[in-house]
């Protein structure tokens, strides 16, 4: 049986947004909140995938990075999107469903990853698909 397991976190960051006008281009902070979803198989102790071993995993590789920092020194534009698919890369070695971002209490967004595969018309080395 295959489950969707998920694990909040949090952390507190600066970041302003260039291009877009409004308030955002001013420096600011959020307490951001993100999620992280897993896929994987019911083990024959029960549990899918421990939540302890998760929290340890994304605290240390993701967390600790982030927290008490200021993004646009991490990313050259630190919107909610492109946060969720550097945390994605930060813990590309788990078996992820989707990463989720909020960015208030009641904005988010939701990173699913790229697609399994080739797609048609991706250089993948001699010849295309």
């Amino acid at each position: 049986m295959e489950f969707l397991v998920t694990k909040e976190f949090e952390f507190d960051a600066s970041h302003f947004i260039s291009g877009r006008g409004g308030k955002c281009e001013r420096l600011h902070g959020h307490t951001w909140r993100f999620a992280v979803t897993l896929e994987a198989e019911l083990q024959e102790d029960g549990i899918a995938f421990d939540f302890r071993d998760l929290a340890k995993i994304v605290e240390e590789g993701v967390v600790e990075r982030l927290d008490h920092t200021h993004l646009n020194d991490l990313l050259d534009q630190p919107s909610a999107e492109n946060l969720a698919v550097w945390i994605w890369a930060k813990l590309e070695e788990l078996p992820l469903h989707e990463i989720r971002v909020w960015e208030s209490g009641t904005s988010s967004v939701t990173f699913r990853g790229p697609k399994k595969g080739p797609k048609k018309g991706i250089d993948i080395g001699p010849g295309r698909i």
